[in-house]
């Protein structure tokens, strides 16, 4: 065996562990899967987990829940693609924030106006949960603030409101003009953050949903709506007109959740996730097996979070989302590297572009992703994922050819070796350790950039991440922090394996010769 043929194996050996990572888990779901999607709430998490586990007891085993995919606009623009097929929302925000419209109408108004998009919503769950802001009782009483009104009186109050608030029809803009708030300018604030920053001082108002269990727990005071800014916002199911067809004995099941939960009922769900640190499941499963009551358990460890039920599944789609952009990148990456080392004038160019790539946004790339394929999920994560690696690979194939010595060269023109056949025997395989060291760090940081594609329902370990900001829990957040850190540095070993079998068979074989 040659030096050309170790190195050539090298890569070869790299491509063949991506593939074998990325094929079990790269089979497409069922048709048939009635899929569930839920927003980045305690709340929304455990209602998503409600008609999942419903849909399942009625013998959809294909049912899946995809939590966590982000804000209403992302959640309805997912439902109209069919990437997935029902999820929980409230009645203001769908009149106002989704149809734009001036007041709810009833039930049979909505439907008219969402049969054009193919959409439908109904099974009223029980419970209201409308927006509110809250400030701290003795904050509240120093200051004589009982009403939102009251807020224009004062000067200096520090808001900290929720991104889809800030941005919402229905939110602070409409609010501010409504109470002629005008003087104030809040800051963003993730929403499983705001009752830490606000016992922290860090802000003085914050928004809340009524059913908040942290209201209590901060002792907060929630401010009267004293000019009925806010609309109704009864929690229901906005769902695919086809899905009572498509999934008859589940739809069944899903309907009967309708006027089960009272508000009672879901804050002892909220407060048994975010107050006592339960699972979603395994609240939302108490809830329909045990008399509609979510029992109150020991907080849990790191150690039961960290290996919970979930951890093979989330680790197969994290690995799904690294190795198949990083095969793209390998795939694309490489030929692009040798172009830029080839031609001087269009490799500039090249390393331009993928150096540019690399200074956007990750959620921005997201972003502009999910605008230009009109879905979610996996697909416009691997793309974005796929553009972030490209630059590793290809600047340091670019670099590696550029370090291949003349007099190889020389002597691969000596034995009348064409271009291409120099490049194929010659010079990619001394090459080869830079290449895979470009491909090794593309793979560690896709695995970091890959949480990321949870906030629009592509899986993976940030799934963990996005749900522990949700509700701020420690546990949750380090339960997806760590396996993402484990497996970069098993990509990190594994990489570094190939490239010194690589270096050390090419040096034994140098010594031969």
């Amino acid at each position: 065996m040659t030096r050309h043929t170790v190195r050539r194996g090298a890569l070869a050996s790299a491509i063949g562990l991506l593939a074998t990572l990325v094929l079990p888990v790269a089979i497409p779901a069922a048709a048939d899967t009635l899929r569930v999607g839920s927003k980045r709430f305690t709340e929304s998490y455990i209602l998503g987990e409600l008609i999942t586990g419903a849909a399942r007891d009625a013998g959809a085993h294909q049912a899946e829940h995809k939590p966590g995919l982000g804000n209403t606009a992302i959640l309805f623009a997912a439902l109209k693609s069919g990437a997935i097929d029902i999820y929980p929302d409230y009645s203001g925000t769908v009149a106002l924030e989704l149809l734009g419209l001036s007041k709810v109408p009833a039930l049979e108004e909505f439907n008219r106006h969402l049969a054009p998009h193919g959409l439908a919503a109904g099974v009223l769950l029980g419970f209201r949960n409308s927006y509110a802001l809250a400030m701290d009782k003795d904050e509240a009483a120093r200051l004589n603030i009982s009403r939102i009104s009251d807020l224009s009186l004062v000067g200096a109050v520090r808001l900290g409101l929720s991104a889809e608030f800030l941005n919402r029809k229905d939110g602070w803009h409409a609010l501010r003009d409504t109470y002629g708030l005008k003087g104030l300018e809040p800051r963003g604030l993730e929403h499983g953050l705001a009752y830490e920053a606000l016992a922290r001082r860090q802000t003085d108002v914050i928004d809340v949903y009524t059913t908040d269990p942290k209201i209590i727990r901060y002792r907060l005071r929630v401010l009267e709506d004293d000019r009925r800014f806010f609309p109704e916002y009864d929690a229901l199911l906005v769902y695919r007109a086809d899905v009572p067809r498509r999934h008859p004995a589940a739809w069944a099941a899903i309907m009967a959740l309708q006027g089960t939960i009272p508000v009672s009922g879901m804050m002892a769900m909220n407060a048994a996730v975010e107050l006592h640190g339960r699972t979603f499941a395994d609240v939302a499963e108490e809830w329909r097996r045990e008399k509609h009551t979510a029992q109150v358990s020991a907080t849990r460890s790191l150690w039961t979070v960290l290996f919970g039920p979930d951890l093979l599944r989330l680790t197969m789609e994290h690995l799904l989302l690294v190795c198949a952009s990083l095969a793209l990148s390998a795939g694309a990456g490489i030929p692009l590297g040798i172009w830029a080392q080839r031609a001087p004038r269009p490799g500039y160019w090249i390393l331009t572009l993928t150096g540019v790539l690399q200074t956007v946004p990750s959620l921005a790339m997201l972003a502009f992703l999910i605008a230009l394929l009109d879905r979610i999920g996996a697909v416009p994560a691997i793309l974005a994922l796929f553009l972030y690696a490209l630059l590793p690979v290809v600047r340091n194939t670019e670099a590696a050819l550029a370090g291949v010595g003349r007099g190889m060269h020389d002597a691969g023109r000596a034995l009348g070796m064409t271009a291409r056949q120099r490049t194929r025997l010659i010079e990619l395989p001394l090459a080869m350790p830079g290449i895979l060291a470009g491909i090794k760090t593309a793979a560690v940081i896709n695995v970091g950039t890959a949480t990321i594609a949870a906030f629009i329902g592509a899986g993976g370990y940030g799934e963990r991440i996005v749900a522990g900001l949700a509700i701020n829990d420690h546990h949750l957040l380090l339960a997806g922090a760590i396996p993402a850190a484990v497996l970069a540095m098993v990509l990190e070993w594994g990489f570094r394996g190939l490239e010194l079998r690589t270096a050390v068979s090419g040096a034994g074989r140098g010594a031969v010769d």
